[in-house]
């Protein structure tokens, strides 16, 4: 096994009511161009998928990053539509350590205002922090352009405050980002459990002074 999980397994689902989180496969080659072929995905995706061997690369590169564990895409899929492609999930590790990951997401210009990115992080969210808490995975954060109001709305739906402005970095990122980062739940409760102990010291040293 590797540091970042990678025993999971090449067959790993998660699913979210009629939606279903697969690995991705080469006969998606198609419905990944026809979700590439559309000017809002163009605009927040800064590599494009718009050949044939460019959609090639780009799933030999979700299976290469999920045999080494440094990332875990998923395609989105709809079990209620026949299976039909509504988007994109991934999970990667940013750097070396195992403590911080940070997910992204695409959604179809057809699935849009179906809730389908919400549904989607919510069960990568969860799995997550799951499987990877014996590794030390105490963060997840998501990053966006400032002007990608639509995922600043799923991020902060899905549990995933605003924690910190980005500043550009041209020609990838030609305007500021959004930070947004969720803690694990254990380490949410160790805060709130800090917090009412600090309280209640701070509280019991006005009451004996009076």
């Amino acid at each position: 096994m590797n540091g970042h999980g990678g025993t999971l397994g090449e067959d790993l689902t998660l699913t979210a009511g009629a939606l279903l989180l697969r690995p991705w496969r080469e006969e998606d080659a198609s419905a990944l161009l026809a979700a590439y072929d559309d000017p809002a995905m163009r605009q927040w995706i800064s590599t494009p998928v718009s050949t044939p061997e460019e959609a090639e690369r780009w799933l030999a590169a979700q299976r290469a990053g999920r045999e080494s564990g440094s990332r875990f895409s998923f395609a989105v899929t709809d079990t209620g539509r026949g299976g039909e492609l509504v988007g994109n999930l991934a999970l990667k590790w940013p750097g070396p350590g195992p403590e911080r990951a940070e997910v992204g997401y695409w959604t179809t210009a057809g699935a849009r205002g179906r809730g389908v990115a919400s549904r989607a992080l919510a069960a990568l969210t969860d799995w997550a922090f799951t499987a990877f808490a014996d590794e030390g995975l105490v963060r997840l954060e998501l990053l966006h352009q400032v002007d990608n109001v639509a995922s600043c709305r799923v991020a902060e739906k899905c549990g995933y405050p605003f924690a910190e402005l980005l500043s550009a970095l041209p020609p990838d990122y030609p305007l500021d980002g959004h930070l947004h980062a969720r803690e694990a739940p254990a380490a949410e409760v160790r805060r709130t459990a800090d917090r009412r102990a600090a309280a209640a010291g701070t509280g019991g040293g006005r009451a004996s002074g009076r």
